[in-house]
């Protein structure tokens, strides 16, 4: 799995969890539709931590959680 790959996962989870949409997270988070969806789709590989961290404060919760996910252990990273 690439970087991107679980960062996308990770918001489709969150989403999931709290019943909202894309569209509504953008709303909540002040990210554009375009850049959430460029996150999302995997079109973006590497979004910027700004980004990332406007999305948290969407979602409500740290950074710091976001991150805390075995999706994001070294051994389940593929680099380039």
């Amino acid at each position: 799995m690439t970087i991107g790959e679980a960062i996308s996962q990770r918001i489709n989870d969150y989403c999931k969890q709290r019943g909202i949409t894309l569209n509504k997270l953008c709303m909540m988070s002040g990210v554009t539709q375009s850049t959430v969806h460029d996150v999302f789709s995997g079109r973006s590989k590497s979004p910027r931590v700004e980004t990332l961290y406007n999305l948290c404060i969407g979602l409500q919760i740290p950074i710091s959680e976001f991150f805390a996910s075995p999706l994001f252990d070294e051994s389940n990273i593929l680099t380039d």
